[in-house]
């Protein structure tokens, strides 16, 4: 009993192994953590300054690193249906503006506090979740992205329809929303930044967890061949189901944000173009990696605004053109790419250690 005891890795093992495995991660998170505090002392101000919110460089790029962590949420939402799952899905703006809408909503007309809230989120992505998951017994494929469409674009409608005016803003959007003061982006940009910030890395960690599952090797089987799937005894709906849950909880947690940090809903959020968005992201970071949602979020929303600032009105004809190269120079996206060459690199560098060790060998012989 004692042996087997001893021969069980203990708890702080277990932790270095986790930390030394996911070292990159973790110094990412460290960087980012500091970054306000490292900006705010290049530009003259002291850390105070950060805690305390002052206006500067500092809490600016605290603002638009917000901004890509919220997009970060919002794409591995769309990577776990489309990359992981292969559910084609041209509605899932639809996710991120429920959790907008209902976040401005409840916090305008409701009066609810944040907690309130969130707990009235589970029950809307579930609901939306389920109402997309009814049709996937009977579409697939484009159809069922056609079908998605369809019921994005009816919610679309309705939210800029002027009978609602007063509960969505109509066509000019949901505006006057008072996030609670300590998430008030004006006031709390340092709390907000590290509430999104450690949000936004415990999603991913969730996500991973539950791709490295069996339910999510199931899924996975589901995307390369569902009917193999089905001849193995798997309920293929109910698993194609959970991720859909999964990722409406993941998208409306990333229009709960979106709402607290710009607190004005444009009906835009409900639209094609902001999941055509999602898809982009993952293509330029990588369909199906997770990792490449955080990348290629960072290289949407910062290429997006430092053209935008040094290039003016041509800024959206150059960013055509980057994408364009990306996706002709990086057909797997900057992550997939770089995991293709990093195997392709180690097996070059094991061929020259073999070449090397008979070099080394044959004076010998």
């Amino acid at each position: 009993m004692q042996s087997t005891l001893a021969n069980q890795p203990s708890e702080k093992a277990t932790l270095a192994s986790w930390l030394s495995a996911n070292r990159g991660l973790v110094g990412l998170l460290i960087f980012l953590l500091l970054f306000p505090f490292l900006l705010a002392l290049f530009e003259g101000q002291s850390f105070g300054d950060v805690l305390a919110n002052e206006a500067g460089r500092a809490k600016f790029m605290q603002g638009l690193l917000i901004e890509v962590f919220i997009l970060a949420i919002y794409a591995l939402s769309y990577d776990l249906i489309l990359g992981v799952t292969g559910l084609l899905s041209f509605g899932h703006a639809m996710f991120f503006a429920t959790g907008a809408y209902f976040t401005g909503i409840a916090f305008k007309s409701f009066g609810w506090g944040a907690g309130q809230t969130l707990l009235g989120l589970v029950g809307v992505a579930v609901v939306q979740a389920v109402l997309f998951g009814i049709v996937l017994p009977r579409v697939k494929g484009i159809t069922f992205a056609l079908v998605t469409l369809g019921l994005a674009s009816v919610f679309h409608i309705v939210v800029q329809a002027s009978e609602l005016t007063e509960w969505t803003g109509a066509d000019v959007g949901l505006q006057g929303v008072i996030a609670p003061d300590w998430l008030n982006s004006n006031t709390a940009r340092f709390q907000l930044y590290l509430l999104i910030l450690v949000s936004t890395f415990a999603v991913y960690l969730i996500y991973r967890r539950f791709v490295d599952s069996p339910t999510g090797h199931v899924c996975i089987a589901i995307r390369e061949n569902e009917d193999r799937a089905l001849m193995l005894g798997y309920n293929t709906f109910l698993f194609k189901l959970v991720a859909l849950v999964v990722a409406s909880l993941t998208a409306v947690l990333a229009g709960f944000f979106h709402t607290i940090h710009q607190p004005i809903v444009s009906p835009n959020v409900a639209g094609l173009g902001w999941t055509v968005a999602a898809l982009l992201i993952i293509l330029i970071g990588g369909v199906g990696t997770l990792s490449g949602a955080l990348v290629g979020a960072a290289v949407f929303r910062l290429l997006e605004f430092f053209l935008d600032s040094w290039f003016g009105d041509a800024a959206n004809f150059i960013l055509g053109a980057v994408y364009v190269i990306i996706v002709l120079f990086l057909p797997y996206g900057i992550v997939g790419t770089w995991r293709l060459r990093s195997l392709e690199i180690a097996k070059g560098r094991e061929r020259l250690k073999k070449i090397f060790g008979l070099s080394r060998s044959s004076p010998e012989s």
